[in-house]
């Protein structure tokens, strides 16, 4: 008797435009739930972009000819031919396809597994109809139009579709996705063990000083003047509250002007790109994380923080606030630079109530874990593999509060 898809390790092909080096949402997933498969003893080979001058290590990364644009030169764009690796493709005989990005390398995964009638899942990691800034030349107009064709084209090609969190899924749902979906947020990783002293020993932090903390890229659609315009306001009540922003982007250089602009220079510390195992330490001396972004799909870096007992204030808007539950670790925010700075001068000016939201932070991200959040993309695999739940008549949904 032949082995059926749970009782057997699996064969998987990851196309994604987006992976390491690069640092951000996306490759942060597919990096969590790769390691995981394999831990548990899956075969996963991954279809990317190249990157000029990495060099990888794994062996089962496969890697496109790529060109950099002018526009986006930290996201490299693969261009044809890709038939040389289409024999890499078929000699191992994988059992589903899973893409993380509807675009190049994403489409390659879908024609490929189709060609080869192997079933194909994909995450929707973004809203992309929120970054269309990023293309010049191309009326907003028009590009939002194309957007919303592919979306509903690409989705509705896949057997199964995972959304990160209840605002993706809906997002999909306005484009007309008819495909089964699953709601199913990345898991946090396992703390890294290290004191809070020790850490803010490291960065050189002060005892006195209170330290508001942002991950993510310096961008745009990051929202991030609305930060340093709430840090504005809170300077006039306190001066021993600072803002380090964790990360790299377009923006940084205006960003650092308008700091200055606004008088805030000397309270806003632009710590840069962080190697993806040393971002724990800040999250670890850290006082209260600020995350202004409306454009995410679920903030992952919000989980992060959480497991380190880091309590947030967000603005409302996206998938990001889906991680905070208000007054129990953390507070969400309308998009007012006001509103935001009371907020965080009542959470940090008040012992007792930080120690609880970050009592609360902790407990809220046990609850689902990496190992969770694979078991769950695996679940999606056996029922596309007619070995699973029907998702498509259950329609379930994995989230932290499960």
């Amino acid at each position: 008797m032949a082995d059926t898809p749970s009782d057997r390790p699996l064969r998987i092909a990851i196309f994604s435009d987006s992976y390491v080096p690069i640092v951000n949402g996306v490759s942060i997933s597919i990096e969590s739930l790769v390691d995981e498969l394999r831990e548990r003893g899956h075969s996963v080979h991954i279809f990317t972009t190249s990157f000029r001058g990495h060099k990888d290590k794994d062996p089962n990364i496969h890697r496109f000819l790529s060109i950099r644009l002018p526009w986006a030169p930290g996201y490299p764009l693969a261009i044809p031919p890709f038939y040389p690796w289409i024999r890499s493709f078929r000699s191992q005989r994988f059992d589903i396809v899973h893409t993380h990005t509807p675009f190049t390398v994403g489409f390659v995964g879908l024609r490929w597994a189709e060609s080869h009638e192997i079933p194909i899942v994909s995450t929707y990691h973004t809203l992309y109809q929120r970054y269309v800034h990023y293309v010049p030349f191309v009326p907003r107009a028009y590009l939002l139009y194309r957007i919303a064709k592919h979306t509903n084209y690409y989705y509705n090609r896949c057997r199964h579709v995972i959304a990160p969190s209840e605002a993706a899924m809906r997002s999909l749902q306005r484009h007309g996705v008819r495909s089964p979906i699953s709601v199913i947020p990345t898991g946090t990783p396992k703390p890294r063990s290290l004191t809070r002293d020790q850490a803010r020993d490291q960065l050189g932090i002060r005892d006195h000083e209170k330290i508001l903390l942002y991950v993510g890229r310096i961008a745009p659609e990051k929202n991030i003047g609305l930060l340093l315009e709430a840090v504005a306001l809170i300077q006039k009540e306190r001066q021993d509250v600072r803002l380090w922003l964790v990360g790299d982007g377009p923006a940084r250089k205006p960003l650092q002007e308008y700091a200055r602009k606004i008088g805030v220079g000397d309270r806003v510390r632009f710590v840069g790109a962080v190697p993806r195992k040393e971002v724990d330490l800040y999250y670890i001396a850290a006082d209260l994380f600020v995350f202004s972004s409306m454009t995410e799909t679920q903030g992952l870096v919000i989980g992060e923080a959480m497991s380190y007992g880091l309590p947030a204030v967000a603005v409302d808007g996206g998938g990001a606030g889906e991680n905070i539950e208000p007054d129990v670790n953390g507070y969400l925010v309308g998009n007012s630079p006001k509103q935001f700075s009371e907020t965080v001068l009542d959470v940090i000016g008040n012992p007792a109530l930080l120690g609880r939201l970050s009592e609360g932070a902790r407990r809220s991200v046990k609850r689902w874990t990496v190992e969770d959040y694979c078991e769950a993309v695996l679940d999606v695999y056996r029922e596309v593999l007619g070995n699973g739940v029907t998702h498509a008549q259950s329609q379930p949904s994995h989230s932290r509060a499960d």
